[in-house]
């Protein structure tokens, strides 16, 4: 058994113990495997061991590999999960499928005008600043409510749910925190009813976002090394 496979079937059974320590369906949770730093070969092993959302953070990057990858479409799911420029959103519009790391209404507005012209309804999620660190991306969690109405009326862009990263740091308890935050604010905002995915958990704090809910991980060293 390959590396890749070892380790993603590791993931993919801490996930379900994590998922069942707080009563929840296994089946409910995907994984994205996150190859920003990995090659179209390594990427291949991971979707042939069960990988089938791919993650990248800049679309410089993720463009060709992508294109290379090309006959894995319709297998995978190609996320953005970075920051990502307004000025770079026609690439990422014609790249990815999904956009995780919607930050804010300029960029929703431009998704979705992009996406309009290219006659196909966009997935989004909006990103929240849910940590008390400075400098991290997303939607101050005050400003949730009013962004996630208007990104439900724009034509182009389909919201299907919130994103968020925990603080950097070894504790625990605000980590945990954090991603109760989320989950809290998607509850009322309406519920799984109107935002069915939370993205939130990586490498290193994945099993404590299933515990608090998490719908997606986003894991890539402990996939990919």
């Amino acid at each position: 058994m390959s590396r890749i496979r070892a380790n993603w079937l590791r993931i993919v059974e801490r996930v379900a113990e994590a998922a069942r320590r707080t009563g929840r369906d296994p089946e409910r949770i995907a994984v994205c495997a996150v190859t920003k730093s990995v090659g179209v070969p390594e990427i291949r092993e991971a979707v042939a061991a069960g990988a089938r959302v791919l993650g990248e953070n800049r679309v410089q990057e993720a463009q060709p590999k992508i294109r290379e990858a090309s006959d894995l479409r319709g297998r995978v799911s190609w996320h953005m999960i970075g920051h990502l420029q307004r000025n770079k959103a026609r690439r990422a519009v014609e790249l990815f499928d999904e956009i995780e790391s919607v930050d804010g209404l300029p960029l929703a507005r431009r998704l979705s005008d992009l996406a309009v012209e290219r006659g196909r309804p966009l997935p989004i999620m909006i990103e929240v600043h849910v940590s008390p660190e400075a400098g991290k991306g997303g939607v101050p969690v005050e400003e949730t409510a009013d962004a996630v109405a208007e990104i439900r009326e724009l034509p182009g862009v389909r919201l299907r749910g919130l994103m968020t990263m925990a603080p950097f740091t070894p504790e625990e308890a605000p980590i945990r925190a954090s991603f109760a935050t989320l989950r809290e604010l998607r509850d009322r905002l309406g519920g799984e009813r109107v935002l069915p995915e939370l993205s939130m958990g990586m490498t290193g704090d994945f099993e404590i976002a299933v515990e608090e809910g998490s719908t997606l991980v986003r894991v890539g060293t402990g996939i990919f090394g």
